[in-house]
């Protein structure tokens, strides 16, 4: 008998996340209903299904289910439940970028495996930089070389590339420095790496395009921002009016950071602190909510969790809600779940990707999702940063001004914004990133920030009308940068000096 192939599937109504409450109930209805956590499909739905088919999530009342089974009970269930959809579950990952870092890059075939240890240090004082990751490339085109993390001591320890020549090196601390990239080097058992630490007082892109200035601790106030991530903080900087984890089978209410990407993207957007101790986001006085889509240990969030978190968001009044994920494939469930949110009156950013000028990723490419690419500024970032190899035509109206190299692109582009070494919040101090990840929730915070100054529009029905005021009243307050739309969309968002009230 051959083994069963176990597989989790969302189901879905036939339109929608959610059956509304004055839906006529049909039989399909009543089962569907009926399927709560822990029920075993077969006690519902009768028929042939495995003993092990069952349900091990739901959202809202009436709303999606996702269950846990065997492929070869597909057909059954469809027959079982007709008119209902049954789609994969699926994973979307952050959009933070870093060279080749996310796979290990080859061994080097038929070569004698021969070590060589290099030592990491700050710039000046000489102290050691532990637990950054290190990518030596031997050949940069295939992806040979060797990958390796500083110790304590802040040696690095390669088994495989001695004695050979280095075509890129790319460092990445943890926290309080700059990365690290140089190109032609030789390493040797006395080559010490001097790693910059950061500043927060220092101009990046952020703080080039958006300066905190006396006065605007308040901006954003009255408008609610849902962050769907790895979770954040804590964090000195960071205010949390709510939030929850949706990763199925851990605590709910658990939305504290399980990586570093979550507390970077919230910091952008509403980080309290101020310069030079803390950093300051460009809408600081909004109400901030946590949603943790990333569980413990897995690099991926599924689109369940994604369900939920929207949802909940919606549940909690979010004006704005931003997704810094993308990289899955197309799928309804999600697709589904931002058409919830248009409907309430919520507007939903998405990052383009980072995939070096593909096109964008879903769920950026979605038609209701307001999708941002990233840029950068030449000068923002030390020179011999992994930032670097970024900068990449086309160049703006203004010269400094480029796209991001990594930035995907196409006609879905609605906004560009700075993504290419941002200073922000993370566990444990401050940390420079890049992605759009980073360019997505610096259009949302300035979104929020530019919202939060019409009352008209916040004092609508939460609505389609609404979220579609809040987007056309945003293109008011949008500048070409002058790479063209397949890059940028319509622009830049920007703070005008006299926010325009309607």
């Amino acid at each position: 008998m051959p083994k069963l192939v176990y597989r989790n599937y969302i189901i879905l109504p036939r339109q929608g996340v959610r059956f509304a409450d004055d839906t006529p109930r049909t039989d399909v209805q009543e089962s569907f209903a009926r399927l709560k956590i822990n029920v075993h499909l077969d006690d519902v739905l009768g028929g042939n299904l495995s003993d092990q088919s069952m349900v091990i999530d739901t959202t809202e009342r009436g709303g999606a289910k996702l269950i846990r089974i065997p492929e070869s009970d597909l057909p059954d269930l469809r027959a079982r439940l007709p008119g209902l959809r049954i789609v994969p579950e699926v994973f979307y990952y952050p959009q933070r970028w870093r060279h080749d870092v996310r796979s290990q890059p080859a061994r080097l075939a038929g070569q004698a495996q021969t070590g060589v240890r290099i030592r990491l240090a700050e710039a000046k004082t000489g102290k050691p930089v532990a637990d950054a990751t290190v990518v030596a490339f031997t050949n940069f085109d295939q992806r040979e070389g060797e990958q390796a993390t500083s110790d304590a001591k802040g040696v690095v320890s390669f088994k495989n590339i001695g004695n050979r020549p280095i075509d890129q090196l790319f460092v990445y601390p943890k926290t309080g420095y700059w990365s690290y990239w140089r190109k032609n080097m030789t390493l040797t058992n006395t080559t010490v790496v001097d790693i910059q630490p950061v500043k927060l007082d220092y101009t990046d892109a952020k703080r080039f395009f958006y300066p905190p200035k006396a006065g605007d601790e308040s901006a954003g106030r009255g408008v609610k921002v849902g962050v769907i991530d790895t979770g954040a903080g804590p964090h000195p900087d960071l205010t949390l009016a709510g939030g929850a984890c949706t990763v199925t089978g851990e605590n709910p209410t658990d939305f504290a950071d399980v990586d570093e990407h979550g507390t970077h993207v919230s910091g952008i957007i509403g980080a309290r602190g101020t310069a030079p101790t803390g950093i300051r986001g460009v809408a600081p006085g909004v109400d901030l909510y946590m949603y943790r889509v990333f569980s413990k240990g897995n690099p991926g969030a599924s689109n369940f969790a994604i369900i939920k978190a929207i949802e909940q968001a919606v549940k909690d009044g979010c004006d704005v809600i931003n997704m810094s994920l993308g990289g899955g494939p197309p799928d309804d469930a999600t697709e589904d779940a931002i058409t919830f949110a248009h409907e309430n009156g919520t507007i939903c950013f998405v990052a383009t990707g980072n995939d070096g000028r593909q096109p964008v990723s879903f769920p950026a490419s979605f038609s209701l999702s307001l999708a941002v690419g990233a840029m950068g500024r030449k000068g923002t970032f030390p020179a011999n940063t992994t930032d670097a190899p970024n900068v990449a035509a086309p160049y703006g109206t203004d010269r400094k001004n480029f796209v991001a190299e990594f930035s995907n692109i196409g006609n879905e582009v609605d906004f560009i914004a700075p993504g290419v070494g941002i200073l922000s919040s993370v566990p444990g101090g401050y940390a420079p990133l890049s992605g759009t990840s980073m360019a997505c929730p610096m259009a949302a915070g300035v979104a929020a920030r530019l919202i939060s100054s019409n009352k008209t529009i916040l004092s609508m029905s939460r609505n389609a009308a609404r979220a579609e005021a809040m987007v056309q009243y945003l293109a008011a307050n949008v500048k070409s940068m002058g790479f063209g739309p397949t890059f940028e969309g319509t622009g830049m968002l920007f703070i005008p000096q006299q926010p325009i009230i309607t």
